[in-house]
């Protein structure tokens, strides 16, 4: 049985304590010992050898103890499996060579047998649990099927990512069929990293907020609740659309478990919109980390104050910044350990 399951029963509208927190991509570059490990191996080397990707998913819970643990991996691990080509660039990120641009194209995509394209993430998995040896439980994601396209079409990271909409307005039927094989693909996978022995998934929509609410609907949200819909029984779901507090009403009515915020929707909006009974997750602003600790500990405690410590988890209001010192990362963790009612 877990040692910490704090996370779990937040998870679950379980009465807590306090809340548990983590932080989007804790496993990550603002920490000098995967820095050491980022020299040594490229990009997807990391995400396709077990112990590597064990090992980077393991530092953070070792240096700064949160409450649970986030697979070190990628979306774009995804794509790759379905015959879509994706590079990882020094200074550019994700760069696909051939984006998808027409019909034809969406033709060539397929839905890969899980187990043969992407079970070195099963195994990953099984590495990082023997070594969390029970501490605290162990988190697997997925990017949601409209971020996915969107790199897919657009070819490459964007501010506004105009030709993925743009394929979506001007080729529907072609942009439904792609989504519809991301969808899927990522249900599959997401089974299979349960199987192998994951506590919980979020679903990452990093570029819901690109689209208008009615756009949400059609090229995002409807995607993002068959994935929910398959995969409530087995496992709790977080759903995590940075930008998409519009969204939040129509979410909080899906078996999700918990749903992300970011920072640019307040405590208040965010737990009016979704209903005040599912757990939320969020949202301190990431660059608030540089702010001197003290400072730090005190946002964190008044953070905690305005969405209540029950069916909460402290997080970030997306990922931790590469240049952020570790003390006041672990600073953030703490803050909440020593939270008092």
């Amino acid at each position: 049985m877990l040692k910490n399951d704090l996370f779990l029963r937040a998870l679950k509208g379980e009465q807590v304590e306090r809340p548990p927190v983590w932080m989007m991509r804790q496993a990550g570059r603002y920490l000098p010992e995967f820095r050491a490990l980022r020299d040594k191996y490229d990009f997807f080397t990391r995400c396709r050898m077990p112990e590597i990707a064990a090992e980077i998913t393991v530092q953070p819970i070792r240096i700064i103890q949160p409450d649970a643990a986030i697979l070190f991996s990628d979306i774009l691990v995804v794509p790759q499996a379905m015959n879509i080509e994706v590079e990882m660039k020094e200074n550019v990120g994700p760069w696909l060579p051939k984006p998808i641009r027409s019909a034809a194209d969406v033709d060539q995509v397929i839905i890969p047998n899980i187990e043969e394209s992407l079970g070195y993430v099963m195994e990953a998995i099984k590495v990082t649990k023997e070594m969390l040896n029970n501490e605290v439980p162990l988190i697997g994601f997925a990017g949601s099927p409209w971020t996915i396209f969107c790199y897919a079409v657009e070819g490459k990271g964007s501010k506004s990512f105009d030709t993925a909409k743009g394929f979506c307005f001007s080729q529907p039927e072609a942009a439904h069929r792609l989504l519809q094989k991301i969808t899927d693909t990522t249900i599959l996978y997401l089974k299979e990293k349960v199987k192998a022995g994951v506590n919980a998934v979020q679903i990452f929509d990093s570029w819901g907020g690109m689209l208008s609410p009615v756009d949400y609907q059609e090229f995002s949200w409807q995607y993002i609740r068959q994935i929910v819909d398959a995969l409530s029984e087995i496992t709790e779901i977080i759903v995590f659309g940075k930008g998409c507090w519009f969204a939040l009403h129509e979410m909080a009515k899906s078996k999700a478990s918990a749903l992300g915020v970011d920072w640019t929707c307040s405590a208040k909006n965010a737990r009016y919109l979704s209903g005040g009974r599912i757990t939320l997750q969020g949202n301190f602003d990431p660059s608030r980390l540089l702010s001197p600790i003290p400072t730090i500990k005190k946002m964190v405690h008044e953070m905690i104050d305005e969405f209540g410590k029950d069916r909460y988890i402290v997080n970030l209001g997306h990922g931790i910044l590469p240049h952020i010192p570790v003390d006041h990362a672990k600073a953030f963790i703490d803050a909440v350990k020593e939270y008092k009612s």
